[in-house]
């Protein structure tokens, strides 16, 4: 059932002002398990929470290679995530074929921003149900940028989308003051620490569910999954413990 007259089609403004197709993939991305995004003056990271549909199903894939400078985390319909995935890879490969350079990251977050931003105009197309946190390398150094179903796009030195993403982003507002000279591994601790936090009463970040991707002035675009991840999980206990002998 329609929640009121104006939200049949992306294109009609309520008498409030809203449009409520936008409002609605928005939730969308609450819905997804939750990924976190850091960064230093050095490295940009990723970490993300995956989710199985049922014991029998693997596990999602939440973060995406795009290039050797670019990667993002993805929140929300994965299928709409793949597609704007494809579209970033497709302008990557062509920045490089005519410019011979790689593609800007704050060229490509407005790239996805104006394409998901005409579907919020054109009447018969819906708003794509997904949110990224995308990370690149270029030029000015490493960036950490939010893209959001309404088309908007914003930078940040940490965010965090997803389920339960506000106790993250408590964590962040907290400690992200002290990121700005931090090590890689260091890095991905924080982001641990905070993804930890999002996490339902009872669960553990593991090998199965944890995903990982950094990339920096010295790190091509790497993502990391499974038995890969082990090592930062160990460093996160070991971490956790050396502060509670401390205290």
């Amino acid at each position: 059932m329609f929640r009121n007259q104006y939200d049949n089609d992306a294109s009609t403004w309520s008498p409030q002002g809203r449009i409520f197709q936008v409002e609605y993939a928005s939730e969308a991305v609450k819905q997804g398990s939750a990924v976190v995004g850091v960064r230093s003056k050095d490295h940009v990271v990723l970490v993300a929470a995956k989710r199985s549909p049922n014991e029998l199903a693997s596990y999602q894939k939440k973060i995406i290679r795009i290039d050797d400078h670019m990667g993002i985390a993805v929140a929300g319909l994965t299928s709409d995530a793949r597609v704007l995935s494809n579209y970033l890879r497709t302008e990557s490969i062509r920045s490089k074929m005519v410019y011979g350079r790689p593609l800007p990251v704050g060229r490509a977050v407005n790239a996805i921003g104006d394409k998901a931003q005409t579907n919020t105009q054109d009447y018969g197309r819906r708003p794509y149900g997904v949110g990224l946190l995308v990370i690149g390398q270029d030029d000015t150094g490493p960036h950490l940028y939010e893209f959001s179903p309404s088309g908007i796009v914003s930078e940040y030195f940490a965010y965090s989308i997803g389920a339960r993403s506000q106790s993250a982003r408590t964590y962040l507002e907290r400690h992200f003051e002290s990121f700005e000279n931090l090590s890689l591994n260091e890095l991905i601790a924080q982001g641990l620490r905070a993804l930890r936090d999002t996490l339902q009463q009872g669960k553990q970040l593991d090998t199965l569910n944890t995903s990982i991707g950094f990339v920096g002035k010295d790190a091509k675009m790497t993502v990391l999954d499974g038995e890969a991840t082990q090592a930062y999980l160990d460093l996160l206990e070991e971490e956790d413990s050396g502060a509670m002998d401390t205290e």
